[in-house]
Parts: structure tokens; C-alpha cells; sequence
């Protein structure tokens, strides 16, 4: 994992040298410290999903060009098979699998999220993002965290909120949660 995180980091770095964006303008656009930004490019620290979307919005790229080194090039549709998304482990906490990533253009990116339980008192770390999410429950029960807000959601239940709010969600009784997610 730590090989792609790198790969991921150096193609970053590289379109946003190109774009000639300074690391200043980048952290800026994020809301991040130029440390932590500066920490992503150099891959030595994991770059979430939700700021790998707004990234790759910042530098007029698909997301799925950061993800894979390959531009996408289907326009009028592009399927996905049961389990043959890009998967991506993005954050110790979750992992992502790309619904989408051969579709030029996308306005949304779409994921099935994995989520592992974490032992008994452990609440998941936060993230914030610039837009919106979709959050439909496929398998399990989640606890999830937004703005001081704490909401479960069973399977077959969704939730629609602003994502610049620190979010979190958390796999409960003990079991796996899966979920469909829409980051707009």
C-alpha cells in the first residue's frame, strides 16, 4: 500500500508543477496547512479520498488519472463488474472502491466504501471536505458523525450532507459495514 500511496503523491506533485500551482496554492484551495499538504505530496502521509476528489477538481484531472496514472476515456458510459473497481485504501479506517473511474468528465465520483469495526470506545478520526455526499447503506449498521451529530443507519438507509462538516462513520456490533458513497 505504501508503494501506491507514493505513486499516487508523485502524480500529484507533478500535474500540480505543471499547472503551476505553488504548494501555497494548493493547501490554500484545501484548507490544509502547507505541511500537511506538503506531507501528501511527498507521500509520507495518506491522502484522503475527499481531498484526492477536490484535488483533482483543482487541477482539471480526473480523479481516476491520480488514482491509476491513466486518463479516462469512455464518454457515452463505462460499466463496472461486481468487485472489479479500483480499489483504493485510503484511510486506515475505510476502503474505497472506484465505481466509476473509466468515465471522462464525472461530476460525481462514486465508491463503495468498506468499513472494519474498531474495538469498543474507539471514535474514527474526522475529515472535512469542500461539497456534498450521498450515503447509502448496502451491508450493516453505521454510526456516523457529522457536526456534533451522532446518526446510526442500517442497511437500506441513507444520508445526503454537506461535507465541508467534520465527518466520520464507524461499523457497529462488531460487524463490517459497506456502503455506497456519491461525493459531489
Amino acid at each position: 500500500m505504501q508503494e501506491k500511496i507514493k505513486e499516487i503523491a508523485a502524480r500529484v506533485r507533478e500535474l500540480r508543477e505543471l499547472s503551476d500551482f505553488t504548494v501555497k496554492d494548493m493547501a490554500e484551495y484545501l484548507q490544509i496547512s502547507d505541511e500537511t499538504y506538503e506531507k501528501y505530496e511527498n507521500g509520507t502521509e495518506d491522502i484522503p479520498a475527499s481531498v484526492l476528489f477536490e484535488i483533482s477538481h483543482k487541477l482539471r484531472v480526473d480523479m481516476a488519472t491520480l488514482l491509476t496514472g491513466e486518463e479516462p476515456r469512455m464518454n457515452i458510459f463505462t460499466v463496472t463488474r461486481d468487485g472489479k473497481g479500483v480499489s483504493v485504501e485510503r484511510r486506515k479506517q475505510y476502503r474505497y472502491q472506484n465505481l466509476a473511474e473509466k468515465f471522462i468528465h464525472k461530476k460525481t465520483e462514486f465508491f463503495i466504501v468498506s468499513v472494519e469495526p474498531k474495538p469498543c470506545g474507539t471514535k474514527p478520526e474526522t475529515n472535512s471536505h469542500p461539497g456534498q455526499e450521498f450515503n447509502y447503506v448496502l451491508e450493516g449498521s453505521l454510526k456516523v458523525y457529522i457536526h456534533n451529530n451522532e446518526i446510526i443507519l442500517n442497511k437500506g438507509d441513507s444520508i445526503y450532507f454537506d461535507s465541508a462538516y467534520e465527518h466520520a462513520m464507524e461499523a457497529l456490533e462488531g460487524k463490517p459495514a459497506k456502503f455506497l458513497a456519491a461525493i459531489i
